[in-house]
C-alpha cells in the first residue's frame, strides 16, 4: 500500500531564465518560467542540442515517421556517464504544451540530480494518447499542425528517441538499459509500449491511469481526454469504437504480451500505482501548488477525486488480470489521493528503486 506518508515539496525548481540564439531552424518548447527558444532537428541534423541556463538541455530529435522535430527536456547523470541509463519521463495529456509537466509542477529536476541516469521527457503530444494514430488529426495535432502524417507516438518511444538519443548520448543503444515512466493518460499509454515493444524498457512506471481502452469506461476516458478536450475525431485515432484498433490498444487485453514475455525472460519490472479518489495530505492549502487558493482545493478535491476513483477502478481491473495469469507486477492501491502532482511526485520516488534497480542505475 501507498503510504499515507508522501513526500512533498514546497520549493519550485528555478525558472529557465535564458534563452539561446538559435543557430539553424529554431522553435519554442515549454519549460518553467515560459516558453524558451532551441535549436531544432532536421532530416540531415536529426539530434540537436541546445544548453539551458540551469544545466539541461532541450535536445530535439527528428521523427522520420511524422516527418517533424520533437524536442525532449534532458537532464545528464549525477556522475557524467554517457552511457548511463535512461529514464523517459512522460508528461500527461497536456504533452507538456501547457504548464501541466513534470517539470513545473514536481521536484523531478532535484529529485533526479543525484542519480547515475538521463532524465528524458519529450514535449509535445497533448491528447494523443502517445500511440500511433491512423489518420491525421489538425484539431490535436497542435505542434504537428503542419503535418502531412499522423502521429505516431508510439513509434517515436519505443524506437525513433531510444536510437537517435542513445546514439548520441554515449553512443550505444544495443544492451542499453532505459526504463519509461508517465501519468494520468499517458500511464496507460506506456503499458501498452512496452506490450508491444518486448525487451526494449527494462521497466515501467505507470501512476493513475485508466489501463483499458476497449470497455465503456476506457472509451469514456478517452473520449473525455482526446475528444472532448483535445477535440479530435476518435475515428481517426484507432478506427471507429468498438473495433480491432481499440481492443489492440488495451492493456489489460493485451496482457498476453506480458505473459509471453515472462515466459522469454523479458518481462519489465512494473510499478502501477492509483489512489482511490479520497483527499489525501496534498489536499491542503499547504500544497505549494494550489497558490493558497480555496477554488483549486475544491477543484483538485472533487474533479481529481473523481476521476481517481475511476483510474482505481480500471486499475483493480488489471491487476486481476494480471494474477490471472500470474504475471509478477507491483500494485499500489493507496488509501487516499487523488488525480493530482503531488501524488504523481511521490509515486516517482517510491517507485525509483525498482526502476533504477531494473536499469541499474546507482543513487545516493
Amino acid at each position: 500500500m501507498r503510504s499515507v506518508k508522501r513526500i512533498g515539496t514546497k520549493v519550485g525548481a528555478a525558472a529557465i531564465a535564458a534563452a539561446m540564439v538559435p543557430v539553424v531552424a529554431t522553435g519554442t518548447a515549454q519549460a518553467q518560467g515560459g516558453t524558451i527558444n532551441y535549436t531544432k532537428a532536421t532530416p540531415e541534423n536529426q539530434v540537436v542540442e541546445t544548453k539551458l541556463s540551469d544545466g539541461r538541455l532541450i535536445v530535439s530529435v527528428w521523427s522520420p515517421s511524422m516527418e517533424q522535430e520533437v524536442p525532449n527536456i534532458v537532464q545528464a547523470p549525477r556522475d557524467g556517464n554517457a552511457g548511463a541509463p535512461v529514464l523517459y519521463l512522460v508528461n500527461g495529456a497536456g504533452g507538456g504544451e501547457d504548464s501541466a509537466t513534470w517539470q513545473a509542477q514536481s521536484n523531478v529536476k532535484q529529485f533526479m540530480s543525484d542519480k547515475d541516469a538521463w532524465t528524458v521527457t519529450p514535449i509535445g503530444g497533448a491528447f494523443s494518447y502517445y500511440t500511433d494514430w491512423q489518420k491525421p488529426d489538425p484539431n490535436v495535432q497542435t505542434r504537428y499542425a503542419s503535418a502531412t502524417k499522423p502521429m505516431m507516438f508510439e513509434t517515436f518511444l519505443a524506437k525513433e528517441l531510444p536510437k537517435a538519443f542513445e546514439g548520441r548520448y554515449g553512443g550505444n543503444y544495443e544492451g542499453r538499459k532505459r526504463a519509461l515512466a508517465a501519468i494520468s493518460m499517458t500511464a496507460t499509454s506506456v503499458l501498452t509500449i512496452a506490450q508491444k515493444h518486448p525487451g526494449v524498457f527494462q521497466a515501467i512506471g505507470s501512476y493513475s491511469g485508466c489501463a483499458e481502452t476497449s470497455t465503456p469506461i476506457g472509451h469514456e476516458f478517452i473520449n473525455i481526454v482526446t475528444g472532448m478536450r483535445g477535440g479530435a475525431n476518435l475515428d481517426n485515432m484507432w478506427g471507429p469504437y468498438p473495433g480491432p484498433g481499440w481492443t489492440d490498444n488495451d492493456p489489460v487485453w493485451g496482457a498476453w504480451r506480458f505473459k509471453e514475455q515472462m515466459d522469454r525472460g523479458q518481462l519489465p519490472a512494473m510499478f502501477i500505482s492509483t489512489g482511490n479518489g479520497l483527499p489525501g495530505p496534498h489536499e491542503s492549502l499547504e500544497n505549494w501548488r494550489l497558490k493558497n487558493s480555496v477554488p483549486a482545493l475544491a477543484n483538485q478535491a472533487i474533479v481529481g477525486g473523481i476521476i481517481e476513483a475511476a483510474t482505481q477502478y480500471c486499475t483493480a481491473n488489471l491487476a486481476r488480470r494480471f494474477s490471472e495469469l500470474g504475471i509478477p507486477a507491483h500494485f499500489d492501491f493507496a488509501p487516499n489521493g487523488t488525480h493530482s502532482w503531488g501524488y504523481w511526485e511521490d509515486d516517482l520516488a517510491q517507485s525509483w528503486p525498482m526502476l533504477g534497480n531494473a536499469m541499474g542505475a546507482s543513487w545516493g
